[in-house]
């Protein structure tokens, strides 16, 4: 071990005595919190802050699964579409219990028309215990949104959120189960003019508090809007620094001159499906080479200075093999992967009306995915290592205070319900790949009470960014850090995430240039971070999670959180049908049908190169490759009905040839033939 580890422990234990000599008297006498130029509320004191009813048993607001799909059907199928009953109206709403049962924590409720419902929401109790009880508690309450937030029970209350999504379009160059927007399956199209985002980003820098956020540009597919490169220059334009898409990457594995227009225009990340490693793994997607594609896209967004996000929907006996598989992949190649998300499968969109088997078989949670990394990777402890995404909140509150009244915006805070998402994180060193779990070095949780100790006392900049210097030493251990790892370094990463000291590492906002992408990138060190997010659904529904999202949808009727839009009454198929373009039939006869990857079609990637990526052979071969008994998706499902139907009631029998090229109409939103010929 280098002498300097054991000079860092030295100064480690110096520093721990200093911040608590300081801090005894620190405590005392608090400034008042100002009020800083993007709220006309003051700042929150940790004592200030509120927050849900935590714990177990408790009892919440919920959704009958049945009774939404009725007055969510009504709606549609009215003449003209009125949303008003759903902002006036209790719709669908039912109490429910969220209870411990056998070590677990489940949701149980009962409708008086449609009986019982129940589902799991944590196989280890002990985990989601740990995870309630370090959330810090609730962002100042959202004002000046009256116009925005107007959702009835599904209106979001709390803070700013962290990432504002906007669809801009419905259409999509894959049929992927799950979906949860049922994407090229609801009978019209639905896409945004360019009119309508300059309108939706407009609006949404009026809400306060005014925080930083990330825009995310999704869909469908985004990058077959012909909007989707001016939609992400005029985001930066308007103010918002980190800039996003939420994409398959096929465009983007198609053509290296479209990654460098859209990184050009100020694509800061790309948040990339990714399932797993290998075809096999992304099988169920129905693309040919769809893993060649994710390599591909990722060389060439990295190459055009756009950072990639692993998103990974996790799917209990169909991928759930593939958690230390992405991880490993991630820890192979520090260069080009900054992030994984995983997200634990919500059953909505085309999978909304799933057989109760099918739902207990697949239903993965995020206590799933803590003890997966553990037995996968050989890395972190569920209850010792994993946090509420919402911790990171503390860490917001710091820099506000730090930033001072007159800073124009304020952090991104990620205010979430601790049962919507988790984190932990891994530094890794780019150069040797050596890595530690960062919260094997650094305590988290006596770091986050000693920096709210030094926010509450509201002290001056310097001040309060000395406190935090001694903190961060005082829970920093040297010994368990990578080898080359230094305070130096951890200093500099914590001032890089939050510009405490005014240093440039490299511009982000809107006048980046690949001067600042490249020094930023120079650091030797990637912390990445590991996140889980679970989306509800009608099944585990909970409005005092969806009064907290951190991921409003930006629609054409105000901003809705994430499980609102797409679960939940269902907000984005009345509002997509409110504001559809046409029919899939007339929209085909105006602009032609755009190119679907589907039934195992290849996508031409047109050149040879070899993606320049780490890939590891046992992980390429699956050897551990779940297996789940009966339909898998909704398609098998709907196909499994249909065989049943026809088999036993009409007495017919089909061969196996005829069945497995059937196509399945999925039904709910979409029109009838009759009508799209009628409309046509």
């Amino acid at each position: 071990m280098k002498p300097i580890k054991h000079a860092e422990k030295g100064l480690a234990l110096v520093a721990g005595g200093l911040f608590n000599t300081i801090q005894f008297f620190n405590q005392f006498r608090p400034n008042e919190s100002f009020t800083p130029k993007w709220s006309d509320k003051p700042l929150l004191k940790s004592w200030q802050k509120s927050k849900p009813p935590l714990g177990f048993p408790r009892t919440t607001d919920s959704l009958c699964p049945k009774c939404v799909i009725e007055a969510r059907n009504k709606i549609l199928s009215a003449p003209t579409i009125d949303p008003s009953t759903l902002v006036n109206e209790k719709v669908g709403e039912i109490k429910a219990q969220i209870i411990k049962r056998d070590g677990q924590i489940w949701m149980v409720k009962d409708c008086p028309q449609h009986g019982h419902f129940e589902d799991i929401m944590a196989i280890d109790s002990k985990f989601l215990k740990h995870i309630e009880t370090m959330f810090p508690g609730r962002d100042i309450q959202a004002h000046n949104d009256e116009g925005l937030h107007n959702h009835g029970s599904s209106s979001i209350k709390f803070g700013r959120g962290s990432v504002l999504t906007v669809d801009l379009t419905n259409r999509c160059n894959m049929m992927c189960d799950p979906c949860f927007m049922d994407a090229n399956q609801v009978g019209f199209v639905h896409e945004l003019s360019f009119d309508e985002v300059k309108d939706i980003l407009n609006k949404a820098i009026s809400i306060k508090p005014r925080r930083q956020m990330s825009v995310q540009f999704s869909g469908g597919e985004p990058s077959i809007s012909p909007h989707f490169i001016e939609s992400i220059r005029y985001a930066r334009k308007v103010g918002y620094n980190s800039v996003q898409c939420a994409t398959n990457g096929i465009e983007f594995a198609k053509s290296k001159e479209f990654c460098r227009q859209a990184a050009e225009a100020g694509l800061r990340y790309a948040y990339l499906q990714f399932d797993g490693i290998g075809n096999d793994a992304n099988s169920h997607r129905q693309v040919g080479n769809l893993f060649d594609v994710k390599l591909r896209a990722i060389d060439n967004l990295h190459g055009a200075g756009v950072e990639i996000v692993l998103v990974i929907t996790l799917v209990n006996g169909i991928n759930n093999d593939q958690v230390g598989s992405v991880i490993r992949f991630a820890l192979d190649n520090p260069k080009k992967v900054a992030f994984i998300s995983f997200q634990p499968v919500s059953f909505t969109g085309r999978d909304e009306e799933i057989t109760d088997e099918r739902r207990m078989q697949q239903r993965y949670t995020l206590s799933h995915l803590a003890h997966d990394v553990k037995s996968q990777v050989g890395i972190t402890e569920p209850t010792r290592d994993w946090f509420p995404l919402s911790l990171m909140g503390a860490f917001a509150d710091f820099a506000d205070l730090a930033h001072g009244p007159d800073a124009e915006w304020g952090q991104v805070s990620c205010g979430c319900h601790p049962n919507c998402g988790v984190g932990t994180a891994v530094m890794i060193d780019k150069e040797t790949k050596e890595m530690s779990p960062v919260p094997e070095f650094l305590n988290i949780p006596g770091l986050v009470r000693d920096m709210r100790r030094i926010t509450d006392a509201g002290r001056g900049k310097w001040t309060s960014n000395m406190l935090m210097g001694l903190t961060l030493l005082k829970h920093y251990n040297p010994y368990k850090a990578p080898s080359q790892f230094s305070l130096y370094e951890l200093f500099k990463k914590f001032d890089k995430s939050f510009g405490l000291t005014g240093r440039s590492y490299g511009r982000v906002d809107g006048k980046r240039s690949k001067q600042d992408i490249e020094a930023r990138r120079a650091d030797r060190w990637n912390f990445l971070f590991i996140a889980g997010m679970w989306f509800q659904d009608l099944f585990n529904y909970d409005f005092r999670r969806t009064e907290m999202c951190i991921i409003p949808y930006g629609t054409q009727e105000g901003e809705i959180s994430f499980c609102a839009y797409n679960t939940g009454i269902g907000w984005r198929n009345i509002i997509e049908q409110m504001h559809q373009n046409a029919t899939v039939a007339q929209w085909y006869k105006e602009h032609g049908r755009h190119e679907i990857f589907a039934k195992g079609k290849e996508v031409s990637l047109n050149y040879d190169a070899p993606a320049s990526l780490v890939l590891n052979e046992v992980d390429l071969q699956r050897p551990n490759k779940p297996q789940m008994e009966g339909p898998k998706t909704a398609h098998e499902e709907a196909a499994m009905m249909r065989k049943l139907y026809q088999e036993m009631v009409l007495k017919q029998k089909l061969g196996a040839d005829v069945e497995k090229n059937t196509p399945v109409q999925i039904k709910g939103l979409s029109r009838s033939k009759k009508e799209e010929t009628a409309n046509a």
